[in-house]
């Protein structure tokens, strides 16, 4: 049987090879926590390398993702789909190893990670996870949820402000399943930390609230495996395990320097690491016995069938839980979801009130809410702005099978921990913030999207119609920055019904984020036909018309500026103009639509076009063409009452209609 030491460096080889064959890549991280992942994954990590999305698999989260040939190496040696093959195609289009790990792409990454301090919030969503479905499935001697979340954490990771937000959370929480290892090695891109980071960070976290275990040698095995099994016997808090490594370890003239963390180590180099390591293998051969140390098929395989048997004997004495919890694993959504949500939408259309389409989103919530046990989200301490509390809301800072996250002010950790969630499985998360806040979560959002993950984004106070707040809370760029997401569906609804409509589209949309852009100021309802009513789900569509085929011009708007737009073609009409108003609740979802369904809604002929929208204009230059004009806010806006600043700002029906009139002239 081979050494650890041994099982650990083909883990080093492996990466320097890839890493130079590629001439780019991270050799540093893998060859510094070969041992620790060693020690992690043979001796404690339960997983199954044939049914990488089995269950009850413990989540393995690499978030110093640079230092990505760490877990393609350990992918490939457990049994993994991932072939030696894969590893030579390292970073090269198209391989099944990229740069940095994606999700999607190789089996058993858990996650995309690499932006820092991110894998680590997914982990602590994971986590949320895990103990929120265990206190909801598990029974007496049925324990099928029980799982542990892993993450490895470099210096950067602790630097970024995500890694404060996250892990406060996780104390606060008390994730006793999480367990985190911080990879001291004291070496950044540019150098030594000691000139830029020199936080006591055992204190910092046990301030947290969390278990810390300090000084652990990462290049002694026992060492290693002793601090793990401490880790794991804290139950009520989560556990830091402080690992000191040396960056490139192996490499004779590198290691402990920043030049190994980023770029190949030469073939000069890598010849002296082989034999100052004892491997005298050439680039990319294994022997037999080394792959045998490392393989975890047989294990993994009666891991699994262990927990197929228990589920079997759960199934038995709790056949609804059973069912409820294999529907919330598969993802599908209820029995009666879509008759239930088709129902709610025809009974908000019928109650025609006017109401600030925050408050609407708070009234789907509690539609839909009682159709799906697998909601579970939160607000940025905004909860009394943001209306994201529903009647069937049980804070889980309470309730350990409950359905709300009080996330504190905590943007870009929220919106990540909720990437977590819904990587992990058995619920749909939402969350919520102010629209101008969207900008501190961004990257969180842009992952959600990349990754194709489900997650839906209540962003309340959705223009200058917030007022007084002045422009440090007035979104004016968000709106537009959002929808050049690729992924993402942005919706600004006009009233009560478009925002339940979007609700529905949120929880139906399985391949991406969705986000909920809402106003703070109450709405009007607008008047629909059942074509009509039926049509919000296209995204864009025909509310108002002038009852011809060939309308004079189009008024498209979005959002509280819709009523307006209906106001000014029911003034133009008076006046003899034949209106058509559009109401594009959601671009991205109108784009889906057949061209046929488009042409109907805004004809190629008729290019007399007018878009109102209260923030950028440039996004709207696609549906007004150079002909047409947009009444939109290319600057920031002002403190005043929010009537006084749609007046401003040109947000009115006169100056719909002198714009329209000026078209036409």
């Amino acid at each position: 049987m081979p050494s650890r030491k041994e099982l650990a460096n083909a883990i080093r080889a492996l990466s320097m090879d890839a890493v130079q064959k590629a001439n780019s890549g991270h050799p540093g991280a893998p060859l510094g926590m070969a041992d620790i992942a060693e020690v992690l994954w043979n001796d404690f990590l339960k997983h199954n390398p044939a049914n990488p999305k089995w269950f009850d698999r413990d989540r393995f989260i690499l978030s110093n993702g640079h230092g990505s040939m760490l877990i393609y190496s350990l992918l490939h040696l457990t049994g993994y789909d991932l072939t030696i093959d894969d590893l030579k195609n390292f970073r090269q289009l198209n391989s099944k190893t990229p740069g940095h790990p994606e999700y999607g792409y190789t089996p058993g990454v858990e996650t995309t990670t690499g932006p820092l301090g991110q894998g680590i919030a997914n982990a602590v969503g994971m986590a949320i996870s895990e103990r929120t479905l265990a206190a909801r499935f598990n029974r007496p001697d049925h324990e099928i949820v029980d799982h542990y979340t892993y993450a490895f954490m470099g210096d950067g990771c602790m630097m970024e402000g995500i890694s404060h937000e996250v892990c406060s959370l996780a104390g606060t929480l008390g994730l006793g399943k999480l367990v985190a290892f911080y990879d001291d090695n004291n070496i950044s891109i540019d150098g030594e930390v000691g000139g830029w980071f020199t936080d006591n960070t055992p204190q910092r976290f046990s301030a947290y609230g969390w278990h810390v275990i300090e000084n652990v040698d990462g290049h002694d095995a026992q060492a290693v495996k002793k601090a793990i099994a401490e880790a794991r016997r804290v139950t009520d808090k989560p556990s830091l395990i402080c690992c000191k490594t040396i960056i490139g370890y192996g490499a004779p003239n590198k290691q402990g320097k920043e030049v190994c963390h980023g770029a190949p180590l030469g073939d000069d180099e890598i010849k002296l690491t082989r034999a100052a390591l004892g491997w005298s293998h050439a680039p990319f051969i294994i022997p037999a016995e080394i792959y045998r140390g490392w393989n975890a098929t047989d294990k993994g395989a009666a891991i699994e069938e262990a927990w197929t048997r228990k589920f079997a004997a759960y199934s038995r004495a709790h056949p609804e839980l059973a069912a409820e919890f294999t529907r919330r694993m598969t993802g599908e959504l209820p029995t009666g979801w879509r008759e239930g949500a088709g129902a709610f939408i025809k009974a908000t259309d019928a109650k025609a009130a006017k109401v600030a389409t925050r408050k609407a989103s708070q009234l789907s919530l509690n539609g839909y809410g009682p159709l799906l046990p697998e909601l579970i989200g939160g607000s940025a301490d905004l909860a009394g702005s943001n209306l994201t509390i529903w009647d069937g809301s049980r804070g889980i800072q309470n309730e350990a099978d409950g359905n709300y996250i009080y996330f504190g002010v905590r943007e870009f950790g929220m919106a990540a921990i909720a990437n977590g969630i819904a990587l992990h499985g058995g619920f749909i998360p939402y969350t919520s913030t102010f629209l101008i806040f969207s900008d501190y979560a961004r990257n969180a959002l842009r992952m959600a999207a990349l990754m194709k993950q489900q997650s839906i984004y209540v962003f309340t106070h959705d223009s200058i119609g917030l007022g007084e707040d002045g422009p440090t809370h007035q979104p004016v760029e968000q709106a537009a920055t959002l929808r050049m997401i690729p992924n993402m569906s942005v919706w600004r609804p006009c009233d009560a019904v478009e925002t339940a409509a979007a609700w529905k589209h949120a929880v139906e949309y399985r391949t991406g984020p969705t986000a909920l852009l809402l106003s703070r100021q109450g709405l009007p309802h607008m008047a629909r036909n059942s074509e009509q009513l039926a049509n919000v789900a296209r995204g864009g569509y025909i509310l108002h018309d002038c009852g011809c085929a060939t309308p004079d011009a189009i008024i498209i708007a979005t959002g509280s500026e819709v009523e307006l737009a209906v106001n000014a073609a029911k003034e133009l009409a008076g006046k003899g103009t034949k209106i058509r108003v559009v109401s594009m609740v959601s671009a991205d979802v109108f784009e889906a639509q057949t061209e046929s369904y488009r042409q109907s809604v805004l004809p190629d002929n008729i290019t007399a076009r007018v878009a109102v929208e209260a923030g950028i204009s440039a996004g709207w230059y696609k549906y007004v063409g150079s002909n047409g004009k947009i009444i939109g806010l290319d600057r920031f806006g002002e403190s005043a009452p929010a009537g006084e600043l749609f007046k401003l700002f040109g947000f009115t029906v006169d100056n719909i209609v002198k714009t329209v009139e000026g078209l036409l002239a």
